[in-house]
């Protein structure tokens, strides 16, 4: 039986796991040039996600509106996304200047006029070196891709490409000379960025402002209502005490006891109208307990007028 040596064992175990290991790598070092039949600067990271994705923020800086000959510009590329913090990109002006940049850049084997990452990150500072002679206008084209880091090529890596020009020397305005010298130029949606820090501050504001509300309507609730208790608590008391240990309520003559029980009566009925309504109405219940207590007040001097009158008249010792 032929036996593998644990050499040869080795080897094929450390191909299979870089094999496997290809996907989770991705192309940490730099997109490939060529996507299929087209470049991956033209049609975009489509082994990630197959369209560009406005959740992505690709931004250039440092570009001025006209080239000025054999001058180099500083240009920072930066790439802004709600959730990933790293990416990659592929930077080109068509082979009309120079691109060159640090250790973070370097150009691919296929195209040594471009520049691509050479190592996962959010931002790059780059140089471009304009032609010694007058080229007319510059095309560049910025492709960048931002990845969730799991590991795998999935709809959480989103790309975006961006096209700006270069006008050719002397040919800025007026009006561009007294606006800033050096342009920035972006794509994407800054709201989907934000969206998600938006949706997290704004639930918490509202949550926030649900507890405050809640407490400031229970404790209402409950002041109101423990008070209005005391007091009917206190009536009460005061009617059974009156009764027990006084000997009853004092006597009213009938006199002053019709009038009196009319201009309660007309009370208690406005009192009870107005309480129907903010029930019906559906008012804030503020107004119903104390349309409540009025009209229980009222009715209350209704029955102190009609206990008065009926109370036996009692003869007071007079000097």
């Amino acid at each position: 039986m032929y036996m593998v040596s644990r050499r040869v064992r080795l080897i094929l175990m450390a191909t299979i796991a870089i094999l496997l290991s290809a996907p989770a790598f991705g192309y940490s070092t730099g997109p490939p040039w060529e996507n299929g039949d087209s470049l991956t600067l033209n049609s975009g990271c489509t082994c990630h996600s197959t369209a560009p994705s406005d959740e992505v923020i690709l931004k250039i800086s440092g570009v001025p509106s006209s080239y000025e000959l054999s001058q180099t510009y500083n240009f920072t590329i930066i790439l802004e996304h709600a959730s990933n913090t790293a990416g990659g990109f592929i930077f080109w002006d068509y082979g009309v200047g120079v691109l060159s940049g640090g250790d973070d850049v370097h150009h691919p084997d296929e195209e040594p006029t471009a520049l691509v990452q050479s190592s996962p990150s959010s931002s790059w500072e780059v140089l471009w070196t304009a032609p010694d002679s007058n080229q007319g206008e510059i095309n560049f084209r910025l492709t960048g891709n931002s990845v969730n880091e799991n590991g795998n090529f999935d709809e959480g890596d989103v790309w975006q490409i961006l096209d700006f020009t270069i006008s050719e020397p002397d040919t800025t305005t007026a009006m561009d000379e007294e606006s800033t010298e050096l342009n920035t130029y972006l794509v994407g949606n800054y709201e989907k960025l934000y969206k998600t820090e938006k949706d997290a501050a704004a639930l918490e504001a509202e949550r926030q402002e649900g507890i405050a509300h809640s407490y400031f309507t229970n404790g209402n609730l409950f002041y109101w209502t423990t008070l209005s208790l005391i007091i009917v608590g206190a009536v009460v008391q005061g009617e059974f005490f009156e009764r027990r240990f006084a000997g009853g309520p004092p006597h009213l003559d009938m006199s002053l006891a019709i009038p009196q029980g009319i201009r309660r009566g007309v009370l208690t009925l406005a009192s009870l109208l107005f309480f129907g309504w903010s029930i019906n109405t559906g008012q804030p219940w503020g107004y119903g307990l104390v349309l409540g207590m009025l009209t229980l007040w009222a009715a209350f001097g209704v029955y102190r007028t009609i206990v008065q009158a009926r109370a036996p008249a009692k003869k007071t010792d007079l000097v």
